[in-house]
């Protein structure tokens, strides 16, 4: 025989190996042939192997292990350390297992540009008065002197009404000393639901003022809700694309501190989902962004200005819309059934009624999309489950598999689902509702919440988690409302206590109605394996196992065991994205 074609034969299943590897078939072959020469010999060259005190996989293949190995920025193998024990190809990893590995942790409800323009302009959050809203603003404004202009307003969010003698603030809080004259400022407070400005932004608006937009409120001078909102917006000089990527990149840096690979960022309107879509690609995008459509009006349909796709990269997707039913509950916007027990005139604020929310719920399913809806109070969250169940009815022919047809085909989602009556809860389990619940709202608000809604209807209704457990919640934290720290997250999930107190209500140790606690392995998995369901990216994301995107983090302890008490300090040592570092922790 030539020796070339010796030669040949002899190569061609190491050219197979590395063909196979390069495009990432390695997953879809037996283990057998795994250990075939072709792919033993180039399997190094082709893969990285990492190899930690333990690993959490979160999937039931193979719940614990010791190593993994990447390729193509995805789990390419995932096993127990001692059948490599004997592989000399695994030298260099055999002696650096220190640490605890997770997957990649997921925010299933945040806003990216909006926590990237918190990072670059003045924190009020935790502000406990006027007097030191007002010092962090002339702080802020002395180390930049240039914000403030009509092209550039000095913008901030954080402040709450409840810390200044509950009286709303208004213009004249804002004259502040004589750098304050002739300023142009924009202030959210802290669930974002309204903002309060100062004298020359509200100079730009008609006076007298025009009528104000059904679901919105103007409550003192300058301060502007909900729909109300619009009548200042449309008049901000929104940052410019140089900001918003700036703003983008900042916010991700952030999170990758936090062990964030993913969120869901929840309300995109269409110029940024482009910017995203060509920021997508760069190096510097690492964290993995599910993106909900919101229109540039909210509340409408406009689906020849988007479009659904995933990135090639796994890095963007789209698939999803945001409607909003109602406001929040701080601000006595949240739409209820029966009036507030503190404000028995009102039951607040719907954004949208009935009848149109139930036909833009079934004209953007119909069109292919998932649809979420804002909800906190129980009748906005009525409404939400009437739209869906709706849309179910005329989508799936076959009415007695309408849960199955949400499972399958559409995953709707309640944003929120914050107050919701016993009627629809039962509802929500028929259906198969998917509820999408910020821990750290339920204790950032019990301080009023019972005050709002009367003992009964919180017992009966208000920040179910456990009770809502077996509908697979989405856990996030609604950053820049909350802190974006996941930790701290399954810390208010876990005690129902304050992370930033590490007490309840009371001042106590048990909890604020602790029997809708969940376990850490329940948090965890709202965090990680319960958003990539509620993404439709269920196998690809939460997990760590073959054909996975390879995201995982790294802790110095592991978290089951670990006293709830020290859950809300962990802190991450490193964050893996698609097989690269974006972090590490100084010092490691």
């Amino acid at each position: 025989m030539p020796a070339h074609t010796i030669l040949f034969w002899v190569t061609l299943p190491v050219l197979l190996g590395v063909i196979l590897y390069q495009i990432g078939l390695q997953t879809l072959l037996p283990a057998s042939i795994h250990e075939y020469a072709g792919f033993k010999v180039f399997r190094s060259l082709f893969e990285d192997t990492h190899c930690y005190t333990s690993v959490t996989t979160l999937s039931s293949g193979l719940p614990n292990a010791e190593c993994f190995s990447v390729s193509n920025g995805r789990f390419s193998r995932v096993f127990e350390y001692d059948l490599i024990k004997q592989d000399s190809s695994f030298d260099a990893v055999k002696d650096a297992r220190a640490g605890h590995v997770y997957p990649g942790l997921w925010d299933g409800h945040g806003h990216l540009v909006q926590y990237g323009e918190l990072l670059n302009s003045v924190n009020l959050f935790g502000s406990e008065s006027m007097a030191e809203v007002q010092d962090r603003l002339v702080q802020y404004k002395a180390d930049h002197p240039e914000e403030g202009t009509n092209q550039h307003w000095m913008r901030g969010v954080g402040w709450d009404q409840a810390k200044f003698n509950s009286n709303w603030p208004t213009t004249s809080d804002l004259e502040i000393n004589e750098a304050f004259k002739g300023q142009y400022v924009m202030l959210d407070r802290v669930d974002v639901h309204c903002i309060w400005v100062s004298d020359k932004v509200l100079d730009l608006l008609p006076s007298p003022l025009p009528e104000v937009p059904a679901g919105g409120e103007i409550v003192a001078k300058g301060v502007f809700c909900d729909n109300a909102m619009e009548m200042v917006l449309e008049h901000y000089p929104k940052p410019g694309k140089d900001r918003k990527t700036k703003f983008v990149k900042d916010a991700m840096d952030e999170l990758n501190k936090l062990g964030i690979v993913g969120m869901h960022d929840a309300g995109v309107v269409p110029s940024e989902l482009m910017l995203y879509e060509e920021l997508s690609d760069d190096k510097d995008w690492t964290v993995r962004v599910n993106a909900m459509i919101e229109c540039d009006a909210r509340n409408t349909f406009c689906p020849h200005d988007v479009k659904k796709f995933s990135t090639p990269n796994g890095k963007f997707h789209v698939r999803s819309v945001k409607l909003f039913g109602d406001g929040a509950l701080g601000s006595w916007g949240s739409a209820m059934i029966d009036p507030y027990s503190d404000k028995e005139t009102s039951t607040g604020s719907l954004l949208v009624n009935a009848t149109v929310l139930s036909s833009l719920t079934h004209n953007w399913a119909a069109e292919g999309y998932q649809v979420n809806i804002h909800a906190i109070g129980d009748h906005a969250n009525r409404l939400a489950v009437d739209a869906f169940e709706i849309t179910l009815k005329l989508q799936c022919p076959e009415i007695t598999k309408l849960k199955r047809c949400q499972q399958e085909k559409f995953r709707f989602r309640i944003e929120h689902a914050q107050i919701i009556h016993p009627d629809d809860q039962r509802r929500m389990f028929e259906l198969g509702i998917i509820p999408s619940i910020q821990p750290t709202h339920a204790t950032s608000d019990m301080g009023y919440a019972e005050s709002r809604l009367g003992k009964q209807r919180t017992a009966d209704e208000a920040y179910r988690m456990r009770s809502l457990l077996p509908l697979g919640p989405v856990l996030g934290s609604d950053f820049p409302v909350e802190p974006a720290n996941i930790f701290e997250g399954m810390y208010a999930a876990t005690t129902r206590r304050s992370p930033r107190t590490g007490l309840d209500l009371s001042g106590g140790k048990i909890g604020w109605y602790p029997e809708e606690t969940l376990t850490v392995e329940d948090a965890l998995k709202g965090f990680t394996t319960n958003p990539a369901y509620g993404a439709f990216l269920d196998g690809k994301a939460g997990v760590i196992q073959e054909g996975a995107w390879a995201d995982w983090i790294v802790l110095d302890e592991p978290l089951e065991g670990l006293d709830l008490e020290d859950l809300r300090k962990v802190t991450v040592r490193e964050t893996w994205v698609g097989g690269e570092l974006v972090y590490q922790r100084p010092g490691h």
